[in-house]
């Protein structure tokens, strides 16, 4: 927390001291930046045959992001946020806490937000909440000897799919403007996301990972 607090106290000198050019209607935007996924996993049970209760927890990642915005309003805004595709590590929970790491699974959650951005469109310092709709798309799923002894013990490894999923997420953040075409934007999102995992052994498990996602990125107005 005392770090957010110094970073808004940085912007907000930086808008203050910084000229500006206004976020107004038709006004088009870029940035690039840093994103750090916490996902926040609720798992159910792993289908029989199991070990009752065996579970999956996902680890934190981060990527880079690549975001595009567009003004509709001076107040109003639309942006498409996307970038590298993200590689989370799966572990064992629940009944098999502790066995280790049973895999891993690239994930790319393209969102598409609709924006409301406060104050006046040539202010400096502008937050913002948004609402966006997430495709979460998962590839490069990859298991693990664990999950293979958890699973299917003395056969052939174990594969896994996780199932595309869409989802909701809200944000808010804000834009402190460097000057007449430079920006810092920094968010908070996150997704509610419900997928299911599926085995090359027929077993299933159904996970919320509602991710929340931390970026801040540099941004430039056309």
């Amino acid at each position: 927390m005392e770090k957010i607090v110094k970073l808004l106290g940085c912007a907000l000198i930086l808008s203050i001291s910084a000229g500006v050019m206004a976020q107004e209607a038709g006004t088009m935007m870029v940035k690039a930046g840093y994103a750090y996924f916490d996902p926040i996993v609720g798992s159910g049970n792993l289908s029989a045959p199991s070990l009752p209760g065996t579970k999956v927890d996902v680890g934190t990642a981060d990527t880079i992001i690549i975001t595009g915005t567009y003004m509709i309003t001076d107040h109003f805004s639309a942006e498409l946020y996307g970038g590298v595709p993200v590689k989370h590590k799966m572990y064992a929970a629940g009944a098999i806490q502790g066995a280790g790491e049973i895999g891993a699974v690239k994930q790319l959650p393209p969102t598409l937000f609709g924006q409301y951005r406060f104050f006046d469109a040539n202010t400096g310092f502008r937050p913002y909440v948004g609402l966006g709709i997430t495709y979460v798309r998962f590839e490069d799923e990859e298991g693990s000897a664990v999950l293979t002894a958890v699973t299917n013990p003395g056969g052939p490894p174990t594969t896994f799919n996780v199932k595309n999923a869409w989802g909701i997420t809200p944000q808010i953040g804000f834009t402190s403007t460097i000057n007449k075409q430079w920006y810092l934007d920094v968010s908070i999102n996150k997704s509610i996301v419900k997928t299911t995992t599926t085995l090359s052994t027929g077993q299933y498990v159904d996970t919320t990972l509602n991710p929340v996602v931390s970026q801040i990125s540099l941004g430039y107005r056309f």
